[in-house]
């Protein structure tokens, strides 16, 4: 199915093919990094692994650069696409919000529900509610981009759409759950920076330079504070400003905003989200035991990963299309949107994060996550790629609906 061809100076639909294409890849380059994570943290190189991971370079062990610091870019990256597509994309009016929004709140409910009644007896386990409720956009694709034709490329849009909505949920958990102790003259000067940064997006600075700087200053001062450092890059995403460069016609190549988001994409997806992926996901089997693998959290983690995100995605989906507030993806099947389902229950990325933010200083606790996110993970995207494998392809297209 062709995408329309947008007008009036908005991005035209090839960029979107390009954003899914070049997501896809970087989610077969992410499954490459973790595979190789879980083979070098189980082979003789483990103590150099864990040993270079724990290594300090100035202030920060090079986990901690990792986490803090590259990771900022990659939420530099997710507010960029958050407020691109909610101003002048697949979100911008409520029509195209109602299904991926409902099915991103049960996603991120359900998960959270299911991961709680594992752990609701352990105070110590129960901070990590969180960890099964994020997607990860990058496997998610990558498991898609396996099926090729097979997917129609409204359930790719519905996807994506599905995992920013996501993303912002992902967000401000992090931002109001797991913060530690305030600094509040670190967080004073911080929000003196944002104000700056609105005040330059108002009076027409269209330099992209400016606003990289003040991020860096914002950054340092969001670490200090105690909020979690990667917050100040979707702070900053949302005061770079949207509107075309003066003198440029093109909006999607003339404003800012796109030029950064474009900018940082491919080194996002093949560099930076690969480099987290193998810091993150290796964990040494070598301690793993019956107990470990049915332990409540390794369980509530994994559940609420693949029997969650079905229940939830699908389920808010479902009731939405039956009421009559939204309609299925153009030429797909109540069946492909099981699988689509299934496959948010991929939470790699968004997961780790929270799971490290959660248990920062258990490293126990720490592998128990990894174990039931890789475990529930898997077995979400290999499910997932069953019923999309499998589904009917010729679907008859649903009536149009206008957007409201």
């Amino acid at each position: 199915m062709a995408l329309p061809v947008r007008v009036g100076g908005h991005p035209p639909a090839s960029m979107l093919r390009k954003f899914l294409d070049n997501s896809a890849s970087g989610g077969l380059v992410l499954m490459a990094a973790a595979a190789l994570a879980l083979l070098v943290a189980n082979s003789p190189l483990a103590p150099t692994y864990f040993g270079a991971l724990g290594a300090y370079l100035g202030s920060l062990s090079v986990l901690h650069w990792i986490n803090d610091a590259l990771m900022a870019v990659f939420f530099l990256l997710v507010g960029l696409e958050i407020k691109r597509e909610v101003l002048d994309g697949q979100l911008s009016t409520w029509g195209r919000r109602i299904l991926p929004g409902a099915a991103a709140l049960g996603g991120m409910v359900v998960p959270a529900l299911i991961f709680a009644a594992f752990n609701w007896h352990d105070p110590a386990t129960l901070r990590g509610w969180a960890i099964p409720s994020a997607t990860d956009i990058a496997f998610a694709l990558g498991v898609l981009a396996l099926l090729g034709s097979r997917v129609p490329t409204s359930l790719k849009i519905f996807l994506t759409a599905l995992a920013i909505i996501d993303d912002l949920g992902a967000v401000a958990i992090i931002a109001v759950f797991y913060t530690g102790d305030l600094s509040l003259l670190n967080l004073g000067l911080a929000l003196a920076l944002v104000v700056v940064l609105v005040a330059m997006n108002r009076l027409g600075v269209t330099r992209l330079l400016p606003y990289l700087l003040l991020g860096s200053m914002l950054w340092y001062f969001v670490l200090r504070s105690g909020v979690h450092a990667t917050i100040a890059g979707v702070a900053l995403a949302f005061t770079i400003p949207l509107h075309a460069t003066p003198g440029r016609l093109d909006d999607a190549v003339g404003s800012p905003l796109h030029r950064l988001e474009h900018g940082l994409h491919n080194w996002v997806a093949f560099l930076i989200i690969p480099i987290f992926g193998f810091a993150n996901a290796g964990v040494s089997f070598a301690g793993v035991t019956y107990d470990l693998l049915t332990d409540h959290l390794t369980l509530g983690v994994a559940f609420g990963l693949l029997f969650g995100k079905l229940v939830g995605v699908f389920g808010t989906a479902a009731l939405a299309i039956r009421f009559g507030w939204a309609d299925l993806p153009m030429g797909a099947g109540k069946l492909q949107l099981l699988g689509v389902s299934l496959l948010c229950g991929i939470g790699f990325t968004m997961s780790l994060f929270i799971g490290m933010l959660a248990f920062a200083n258990a490293p126990v606790l720490q592998d128990e996550v990894k174990i039931g996110i890789l475990g529930g993970s898997l077995l979400a995207g290999l499910l997932g790629w069953l019923v999309l494998r499998f589904a009917p392809r010729d679907v008859p297209a649903p009536r149009a609906r206008a957007d409201t």
